[in-house]
């Protein structure tokens, strides 16, 4: 029996081609997993690896073997009850038993499973696959990485086109400075003795012959100094800058009233996490605004935003307002993509739902890539469902979803966020 496993492109020893190939044959229940364990996990690990669990059945490795069939000899270690030539009889029907343990449950058919853990990035990628920012085609160029070539300094490596000639033939003058600066002190020495001997009368012929010489040489190896080498050339070094082209803007709006208690607000946590998420996936850079409201409208940060209860009654239309108010004065659109959430329990003054859907249609839908609305309640729809729903109607860039328990959280963001037909 033969096993072939392909080991290439490994990283430290691990084997990244067959472990993707794996990830692959056992999306459906690596998927499946990934999906149940949103609602499980607690918000502050909704971003971290998964361990998967696979029943053992399902992950034997393909393998090549003779099959059944044919005359073949084998030989039985520690045989002290057959000589050569006896036939063995196949065991009685059902008489087998596995290497497990002798009982079975009595609650059904056991099985091992096979524990399979799937980092961050993984967990991520599978959580958010086959899902997509609605409208993102009139921002396209928007969510690209931009780059930009900047000067950085000097480097002894590249291209001619890119050669300083002033730092090079700085390097030059250094080199040739440093190789001859004995040898012209020499020299001068040498020049000078040999002008003194040729001006005293009756001086020695050998001894100015000699210095003669010696200039010579000296004068010989200061030529032989290359004017210019390779060690003294200097180029123009040049990086990839990264600009921050792609950013984005996450309003979140919540109601704080009486009416809204911590469960509720938990799964609207939820919701606002996965959202994050998702997000970042897209956007390198994304800021996130907190806006609470009961009576009145409120910027607050995450912790007061989520933990923070007032009494009193509800008007939405305060949070829209603010909403447009910091969206015109720190995000303007033409520089931004804005997306906004709201969450609520349904819960508004009758007379107050028709003002938001004018603030909605005529403020901020023209400027948002996408506004999604979730009702988390148990009870019948109100006026700010209904006056959502006919925006919906006529707006591409609006989604009304209901949640009831904190199972249906999932779900709906992917019915929020799939990906729109051709």
């Amino acid at each position: 029996m033969a096993n072939f496993i392909d080991r290439r492109l490994n990283a430290k020893g691990k084997s990244t081609v067959n472990r993707q190939r794996f990830i692959q044959r056992y999306k459906k229940q690596i998927k499946q997993a990934v999906s149940d364990a949103v609602t499980r996990r607690s918000v502050t690990d909704v971003d971290k690896g998964e361990e998967i669990s696979i029943p053992t059945r399902d992950i034997n490795e393909p393998s090549f073997h003779q099959g059944a069939g044919g005359v073949r000899e084998k030989v039985h270690p520690g045989n002290d009850q057959f000589i050569r030539g006896d036939k063995i009889e196949r065991p009685p029907s059902g008489d087998g038993r596995g290497a497990g343990p002798g009982d079975a449950s009595d609650n059904g058919e056991g099985q091992d499973d096979f524990i399979f853990q799937i980092s961050k990035d993984e967990y991520l990628e599978l959580l958010f696959e086959d899902l997509e920012l609605p409208n993102l085609q009139k921002n396209q160029l928007n969510k690209l990485v931009e780059y930009q070539i900047v000067r950085a300094g000097f480097t002894n490596d590249g291209v001619p086109a890119n050669i300083n000639i002033v730092r090079s033939l700085r390097s030059s003058l250094a080199r040739r400075i440093a190789m001859s600066a004995s040898k012209r002190a020499e020299l001068k020495r040498l020049e000078e003795a040999l002008t003194q001997l040729e001006d005293t009368p009756g001086a020695e012929a050998e001894k100015i012959i000699e210095i003669r010489s010696k200039i010579k040489i000296l004068k010989d190896k200061i030529a032989k100094v290359p004017f210019i080498d390779t060690f003294d050339l200097r180029f123009n070094n040049f990086v990839k800058k990264e600009i921050p082209s792609s950013q984005a803007v996450m309003f979140c709006l919540m109601d704080v009233s009486g009416s809204m208690d911590q469960a509720t607000k938990d799964i609207a946590k939820r919701f606002y996490i996965l959202l994050y998420l998702f997000l970042t996936r897209t956007y390198k850079n994304l800021e996130v605004v907190y806006i609470r409201h009961h009576t009145q409208a409120k910027e607050v940060d995450e912790q007061e935003f989520f933990y923070s209860q007032e009494t009193g009654g509800t008007i939405v239309s305060s949070a829209l307002k603010l909403m447009h108010e910091i969206q015109k004065q720190r995000y303007p659109e033409n520089e931004w993509n804005i997306y906004a959430a709201q969450a609520s329990d349904g819960d508004n003054w009758a007379d107050d739902s028709p003002q938001c859907h004018k603030l909605l249609e005529k403020n901020i839908l023209p400027t948002v890539r996408y506004f999604s609305y979730i009702e988390i309640t148990n009870r019948a729809h109100q006026t700010l469902w209904r006056e959502y729903e006919n925006l919906q109607k006529s707006y591409s860039n609006i989604a009304v979803q209901h949640i009831k328990h904190a199972d249906d959280i999932y779900p709906v963001f992917r019915e929020l966020f799939k990906k729109q037909s051709v």
